[in-house]
């Protein structure tokens, strides 16, 4: 058992896997605009164990942007909130719906993506991150070996 990250994964990659969810630690969509040099981004994530907020960890949906303009950043918030709710709370260039629902199932990620890509004008790319499982169990439930990235342990 171990810990296994996938990335570059894309939305409709996500509606052929069949992952246990208790096994998913963390995952992140993000969401990119062309010209992609330009680095243009809203990244949507979770944390299972929660994201840190000042001194606390807070659980919930989280996004966080980078050359996007601030007047488009309350579109964003009421577009997850309206799927998701939970409480704003802003830390520097990242946005947290305090105690939102969590998702972390491949079709609700997956379709999250498809959202983010046709509502923002975005190309997204999916990262999962799982604690626990083994590398047959992730290769019983579709998750394509390419798409590996292991994470090294201490």
């Amino acid at each position: 058992m171990a810990r296994m990250r996938y990335w570059k994964l894309t939305s409709d990659e996500m509606s052929n896997l069949a992952y246990d969810e208790s096994k998913l630690l963390n995952w992140e969509i993000k969401c990119i605009r062309e010209p992609e040099d330009e680095a243009h981004f809203i990244g949507v994530f979770m944390y299972r164990n929660g994201t840190a907020y000042d001194y606390e960890s807070v659980k919930g949906i989280c996004y966080f942007y980078n050359n996007i303009d601030r007047e488009e950043l309350p579109k964003i918030t009421s577009f997850l909130q309206s799927k998701y709710e939970g409480k704003q709370l802003e830390k520097g260039e990242r946005i947290l719906l305090k105690d939102s629902k969590e998702i972390y199932s491949n079709k609700d990620i997956g379709d999250l993506a498809k959202e983010m890509e046709s509502k923002f004008n975005t190309k997204a790319v999916i990262s999962l991150e799982f604690d626990g499982i083994s590398p047959e169990a992730l290769k019983e439930a579709g998750m394509p070996e390419a798409k590996l990235l292991p994470i090294p342990t201490k």
